[in-house]
């Protein structure tokens, strides 16, 4: 069982796996793939932990669940495969990027770069129904990520969690802010972007705590 992560996080999660809530979470799961189309494929569930272990996490950009549609989602929050289109969210946050960095705005959805440099582009709920959004909340996988979180929230080491809309905020409300940096804003969906989203300039201010901290800032232009 353990043998499903590829880094440090096995040794936290290992017992996890065993759990009555996950047992149960993987027979639903087994029934869904096998009945629906579901997202991402069951291979690509945990990228977001294979991408980016525990120890090198530096960022935790939180969202909700997988995007619905064919081919979009992958494993990592708000990222897309290159050659699919870019949904709205990311492309305001590819907005925000220029606006705050001065980044060049890529024409691929893909975030992997981020996520090898230590962001974790984590969701509340892993997988998904094709076309029916949050289809898979309350069915075991909130108790599992919140795990995830509080991981990292117990390391001595401090971490930038950027939450976006209030359904991120209240995920991550158990954070200890005394040792980590917390960035909230409106979600950037189109229907609330323009309510406190474009203008937050999270990418800079996750640079600035990070080099207060003696550490690395993350390179978050994306090359095409």
């Amino acid at each position: 069982m353990s043998a499903i992560f590829r880094n440090d996080w096995a040794d936290v999660l290992e017992d996890e796996l065993q759990k009555p809530y996950y047992l149960e979470l993987r027979q639903f799961l087994a029934q869904e793939y096998r009945t629906a189309t579901i997202y991402p494929d069951m291979y690509d569930i945990f990228n977001a932990l294979h991408y980016t272990s525990l120890e090198s996490t530096r960022v935790v950009i939180l969202g909700q669940d997988p995007y619905h549609g064919p081919g979009q989602a992958h494993g990592l929050s708000f990222s897309v495969k290159p050659g699919v289109s870019i949904p709205p969210s990311l492309h305001n946050i590819y907005q925000e990027l220029h606006d705050d960095l001065g980044c060049a705005i890529p024409k691929h959805g893909s975030l992997i770069h981020w996520a090898e440099q230590g962001v974790l582009l984590f969701n509340a709920v892993l997988t998904v129904r094709r076309g029916q959004a949050a289809s898979h909340q309350n069915q075991g996988w909130e108790t599992f990520t919140d795990r995830v979180i509080e991981a990292v929230n117990e390391r001595e080491t401090p971490a930038v969690f950027i939450l976006w809309g209030s359904h991120a905020q209240r995920k991550g409300a158990a954070i200890d802010r005394s040792k980590h940096h917390v960035i909230t804003s409106t979600h950037p969906s189109p229907f609330s972007a323009h309510k406190g989203f474009m203008g937050s300039k999270p990418f800079s201010h996750t640079n600035q705590f990070l080099e207060s901290q003696g550490m690395e800032p993350i390179d978050w232009c994306i090359k095409d």
